[in-house]
């Protein structure tokens, strides 16, 4: 049945692939018609994350943003269907990274380092780097139950020599990575925005104005291993076009005080998306266990 799944669906993602730019972004808004207004995806948990992170917006306002997210959202989805077949040339024009010499000086060190991500404007077209440094990316990925389309995730997202590693064995394989007597020189990005399981929440922090367990898996990682940690802000520029920033949060992390990489990580999230709001995935549920912080716990404010 998976077989059978998969080989009806990818010769249509393929074909999606190859539109022509402006019948392929034709194509989005036509899908975000039909998410939107007739199944209407996650349209509760949207409107509800909104309201939360949003008190004071009035309803129209809302719904604005709520129907400029979901647009976004399946620009995002069709651009990662578009990497199947995106040209390197195409691919680094349209995910400009502003401060190269950066990247450069990091080179320099001879030294892996980590970005930490939130699911706000694209991440999905990151690999790019891979064509303009040394660095080669390595994306943490939390495995599909087909079999064949996890397959198919790993040549889209590992194009250009990216790597993929699934969350499950990151610990484990960064660890093995960086003891290595010549590590390869790799960017580790890691999406740091999700909810963790409440049984592994170890830190509560504020964010958009609501205590909510922190994932805190790439300030650990950093102290482990002592590499460099930095945040990827990325801006759309305008449809189909994104520049990114290497933000440093910590050259010196296992100097830093408990949870601080994970207080300016969140910071630094949280002040692009109040800046454009609907430039960030409002369907996942982020704040669905921000009434169980136990007042034991440590809390950021």
């Amino acid at each position: 049945m998976q077989l059978a799944v998969y080989c009806l669906v990818y010769p249509l993602l393929w074909m999606i692939s190859k539109l022509p730019w402006r019948i392929f972004y034709f194509f989005s808004t036509c899908i975000y018609v039909l998410v939107y207004y007739i199944i209407g995806y996650r349209r509760k948990t949207v409107t509800e994350n909104l309201q939360l992170a949003f008190p004071e917006k009035d309803e129209k306002e809302i719904n604005r943003i709520r129907k400029a997210s979901y647009k976004h959202m399946c620009d995002m989805f069709l651009e990662m269907i578009r990497s199947l077949s995106i040209s390197e040339k195409e691919i680094v024009k349209r995910f400009h990274i502003t401060n190269l010499n950066a990247l450069v000086a990091l080179e320099d060190k001879n030294k892996s380092i980590i970005t930490m991500m939130g699911h706000y404007n694209s991440y999905e077209w990151t690999n790019s780097i891979d064509l303009i440094s040394k660095f080669r990316c390595v994306g943490i990925y939390k495995p599909i139950k087909n079999k064949y389309f996890d397959k198919l995730v790993h040549r889209i997202r590992g194009r250009f020599n990216s790597r993929l590693i699934p969350s499950a064995k990151v610990f484990r394989e960064m660890t093995m990575d960086q003891r290595q007597e010549n590590p390869e020189l790799s960017l580790y990005g890691l999406i740091s925005d999700q909810s963790p399981k409440l049984n592994n929440a170890t830190f509560w922090i504020d964010f958009m104005g609501i205590e909510v367990p922190a994932f805190v898996g790439g300030e650990v990682l950093s102290r482990r291993l002592g590499l460099s940690i930095f945040y990827l802000h990325v801006e759309k520029v305008k449809r189909g076009y994104y520049e990114a920033t290497l933000v440093p949060i910590s050259e010196d992390p296992q100097n830093e005080d408990e949870y601080a990489i994970t207080e300016k990580f969140t910071r630094l999230l949280e002040e692009q998306i109040r800046q454009k709001p609907e430039n960030y995935l409002w369907t996942h549920k982020r704040w669905k266990h921000r009434d169980a912080a136990p007042s034991k716990n440590p809390i950021a404010s």
